[in-house]
């Protein structure tokens, strides 16, 4: 696969996950993951230190274009159904280390949401991605 559909592809893929994960977390799940969160060592909204913020969802649609070139993905839904998995994987490794970890979540419950919550964000990130790495058959 070309690195220039590669680089395209992470580029979308990462704006995707910043605009994706503000939906989801920042407007539907907020007061949820709030309620069920210690929130004690969250930033302050204005004090957020974006170009982390930036450089990090970039370098979440980069790992998805990567393997998807890797794997030599040839459509859609072979993009949601990959970003699915490494969603749910990723997802399940992140909240299961901070519980173990931290005082981050006060119950299993935000865990289980954020789970599925990140893997339909991946899943939909998934999708772009190789639709727009010109991938855009839809069958299997």
């Amino acid at each position: 696969m070309k690195t220039t559909k590669i680089v395209i592809g992470g580029i979308v893929g990462g704006i995707s996950f910043f605009f994706l994960g503000w939906l989801i977390y920042g407007i539907l799940l907020m007061d949820f993951m709030s309620e069920f969160s210690n929130t004690t060592f969250n930033r302050p909204e204005e004090e957020m230190v974006w170009w982390a913020m930036i450089l990090s969802n970039m370098a979440s649609g980069f790992i998805f274009s990567i393997i998807f070139g890797w794997l030599n993905n040839k459509t859609i839904i072979g993009g949601v159904k990959i970003a699915a998995i490494i969603g749910v994987l990723f997802a399940l490794s992140i909240d299961l280390s901070f519980y173990s970890m931290t005082t981050l979540y006060n119950s299993f419950t935000p865990i289980i949401v954020d789970i599925i919550a990140f893997t339909i964000m991946s899943a939909i990130t998934g999708g772009i991605i190789a639709w727009v790495m010109n991938l855009g058959k839809t069958e299997a």
